[in-house]
């Protein structure tokens, strides 16, 4: 089976076409770095050539509420029109779980127009709304610190390895087109600041973790059932990553 991986040298993308070679598959990582960009088009016809899959996995250069948008648009209209000239039988996109459940964040109303070109394409697809990755909680902290306290809410999340995403996405990818959306989520819900802490506290971080509903996420409003699966009633099933919030940020101290 010949897979194309667009955003292939990226977190997910990297792991993805090693785990999908190591099953035999050709794979082909594409990104503006291997010549191919969706954005523009350039190199894509050719990546796509004999394709029976592509995974759409990039990411964009800007998450300001316009350019993202352009992006993820831009993208995945290049990405379905390659794709029903080459004759490609699945598409699978990686979004988020929770995105049509956020519409005050650019990012989430990014996501959304980006899975709507992929259903109403007519191209077989299957939709993984995966949950925050363990690896942004830091950023997502810096995006609150003043000094020597960092401010974050304390909404519900079960953040997921991004390791077991790729993984997922991996079986994802050889099995049969859902034409729906499956939810991937880590083994254990958390809030986001003590999941901050678990983190940051592994690294040495002494800074003070403070809890404020106020602040929201991405500058957005949330409850806890935005960032959490199990609320989206186009799913047709959920998927759970191994790897906890404790052992994945014990690895990443000894790293």
């Amino acid at each position: 089976m010949k897979i194309v991986v667009i955003g292939g040298t990226g977190l997910i993308g990297r792991p993805l076409v090693e785990l999908l070679r190591q099953a035999g598959h050709e794979v082909v990582p594409a990104s503006p770095s291997t010549g191919v960009d969706t954005v523009t088009g350039v190199g894509v016809d050719a990546a796509l050539a004999g394709a029976d899959v592509v995974v759409d996995v990039p990411n964009a250069p800007s998450f300001e509420d316009g350019p993202v948008r352009e992006f993820f648009e831009r993208s995945t209209t290049t990405l379905v029109g390659a794709e029903r000239r080459a004759g490609v039988g699945h598409h699978v996109v990686l979004s988020i779980v929770g995105a049509d459940r956020m519409p005050d964040i650019g990012y989430m109303r990014a996501k959304v127009a980006q899975e709507d070109i992929v259903t109403g394409s007519g191209i077989p697809y299957s939709i993984v709304r995966a949950t925050q990755f363990f690896e942004f909680i830091p950023a997502l902290a810096e995006g609150g610190a003043s000094g020597d306290t960092i401010t974050l809410s304390p909404v519900l999340m079960q953040p997921i390895a991004a390791a077991d995403v790729s993984a997922a996405l991996a079986e994802v990818a050889v099995a049969a087109p859902s034409n729906a959306v499956v939810e991937l989520a880590g083994p254990n819900p958390v809030r986001l600041a003590d999941a901050a802490r678990t983190i940051l506290g592994a690294r040495g971080d002494s800074r003070e973790i403070v809890d404020d509903e106020s602040v929201g996420y991405f500058g957005g409003t949330v409850t806890d059932e935005s960032l959490t699966p199990g609320h989206d009633p186009r799913a047709v099933g959920q998927v759970r990553g191994t790897t906890s919030i404790d052992a994945w940020s014990r690895g990443q101290a000894r790293a």
